[in-house]
């Protein structure tokens, strides 16, 4: 699992930048501004969480970690998948809950992979 734990963290953080800037260009968004960046940082968004879950599966099953990250990361991004298809449709009523699911779900399986005493075990592993 050691291994995978550094790309893991690397993606991890990848995915909260990109999850971050999503939120940012989507108040903009609600302001009355228009930001064509909001679109496409969906695909970021999709692209980062797909690499995370490779990952996250990577470290449960030949890194014999646990396999709730690959769990956590599989739920980002289908949220981000149901996310992009309400978003459209100006569904905003389920739209802004999903990115704060998405937000949370992001910024806690970073702060996992980050958390000091996870990396303590995990080189022990």
């Amino acid at each position: 699992m050691v291994r995978y734990l550094t790309p893991f963290k690397i993606f991890a953080a990848v995915n909260v930048v990109a999850v971050l800037v999503q939120a940012v260009t989507a108040g903009q968004l609600l302001g009355g501004a228009g930001s064509a960046t909001h679109g496409m940082g969906a695909g970021a968004v999709h692209a980062a969480a797909l690499i995370l879950l490779i990952i996250g599966v990577l470290m449960w099953r030949p890194g014999r970690g646990p396999g709730w990250p690959a769990l956590a990361s599989l739920a980002i991004l289908l949220l981000g998948f149901a996310q992009s298809a309400t978003g459209g449709s100006g569904a905003v009523t389920l739209h802004v809950p999903l990115g704060m699911a998405i937000m949370g779900l992001s910024v806690w399986l970073a702060a996992w992979a980050f958390t000091p005493s996870h990396s303590a075990r995990s080189a022990s592993s």
